[in-house]
């Protein structure tokens, strides 16, 4: 096995357990002493050492500046059944916070370096995981990861492995990226078609075939509960909907009417079909596509206002050289929003760039409301939930933050 080596001093972080070898912290590599000529292959497992030749853990070799995530720490293999143990622990994790229930069958079983496994995401929707990489390590090992789920979780019956627009663009990957790892004969796969899964007794339609990320944003489970106890009689505007789950939320706690915005028209047809099948009376909710800014425009110069408004865009900043301008996305949305608050009423307002801290996002906000020149006032500070777990050595993974705002 290939050893990396490190500079003197770069082991501490190790040692505090944080799962990352930056690239600027390695002194040499060792290659394979059987193949003196051998080169680490992206994905391949290496031990990492410190100067002083002290073992600090084994992990994902990758090319980039994140050089080697570690999987475990203070051994140089790992054993036979680590995908079951790593597995079965997350699933007690979920088990313990009453998650798996028979009004919610929709989770997320592995957080990356929340649950220990750098580079792996997996989402449960009923009998089916859906399993993304985020390394070229966790896309060789994804068969391994596909049995180990089926072997540790009696509900799951299919693994679809869906990795096309998470993997490193560059890297050199053989496989498929997309398909079907596992599939139970007596569950056929063709129930993706038209497959629904259950969120606090709602059920959503899941495509994980075309849909973004893996065909659901579970992330807003608790905060889009929190939607529900605002909304009695109150006029919603949900923006940037997707498929529709805070207008779901809406309109079974009694909203006056729901308007659901996407730019997408797929995300519009999942709106309609959700709100459809879990209100097929309801004639409260309308869903428009276009475009987040020329709707609010358009609204404003119309003289419409609402009691309640979410804000839950995609991420304005993917990396840290897109932060500034997505600073100034974020303060111009909220003004629109709040310009368009009645007095009185909420604005539920987010960002998921994991490239924006809280404290940024925060400010952008505060100048919104500066901006437009009314009260505010914050009434709840939201966060991601609880199975999208942050390994308390690796802050980099608190990625969702949110604002609930009472606007005079």
């Amino acid at each position: 096995m290939t050893t990396i080596y490190l500079k003197p001093h770069k082991e501490e972080s190790l040692l505090r357990r944080h799962p990352w070898v930056f690239s600027g912290a390695i002194a040499r590599v060792t290659l394979d002493r059987d193949d003196p000529h051998s080169e680490p292959q992206e994905g391949d497992l290496v031990q990492v050492r410190s100067a002083a030749d002290q073992l600090l853990g084994i992990g994902h070799w990758q090319i980039g500046s994140i050089a080697v995530r570690i999987l475990a720490f203070g051994i140089d293999s790992l054993p036979a059944d680590f995908w079951h143990q790593r597995i079965c622990a997350a699933y007690a994790v979920r088990q313990s916070l009453g998650l798996i229930r028979s009004d919610n069958d929709t989770y997320r079983l592995i957080h990356g370096e929340g649950d220990f496994l750098p580079g792996l995401i997996v989402d449960i929707y009923a009998d089916t995981a859906v399993l993304q990489a985020h390394s070229v390590g966790m896309h060789r090992c994804r068969q391994a990861v596909a049995e180990a789920i089926v072997a540790g979780i009696p509900e799951v019956k299919n693994v679809y492995y869906k990795s096309d627009d998470t993997l490193p663009f560059k890297a050199p990957v053989q496989g498929d990226k997309v398909g079907y790892l596992i599939s139970d004969a007596q569950s056929p796969v063709s129930h993706a078609e038209e497959f629904w899964s259950m969120e606090n007794g709602l059920q959503f339609r899941i495509d994980w075939l075309r849909g973004q990320k893996t065909g659901f944003f579970i992330d807003q489970r608790e905060n889009r509960a929190l939607v529900e106890r605002y909304a009695k009689g109150k006029e919603v505007l949900n923006m940037f909907c997707y498929t529709g789950g805070f207008s779901l939320y809406a309109l079974r706690g009694g909203a006056k009417s729901v308007d659901s915005v996407d730019v997408s028209q797929k995300a519009i047809d999942l709106v309609n079909a959700n709100v459809a099948h879990n209100f097929p009376k309801a004639n409260n909710h309308t869903a428009v596509t276009a475009d987040a800014f020329e709707y609010l425009t358009a609204q404003k110069t119309a003289n419409r206002t609402f009691d309640l408004i979410i804000l839950d865009p995609p991420a304005f900043a993917k990396h840290r050289d897109a932060v500034r301008n997505a600073l100034r996305g974020y303060q111009r949305i909220n003004a629109k929003a709040i310009e368009m608050i009645r007095p009185g009423g909420i604005l539920f307002t987010f960002s998921c760039s994991q490239a924006v801290d809280k404290e940024a996002f925060r400010l952008a906000v505060f100048s919104a409301a500066a901006q437009v020149g009314r009260n505010v006032r914050i009434l709840h500070q939201l966060h991601q939930p609880q199975d999208h777990p942050i390994n308390i050595y690796h802050p980099e993974g608190e990625y969702l933050k949110g604002l609930v705002l009472y606007v005079e």
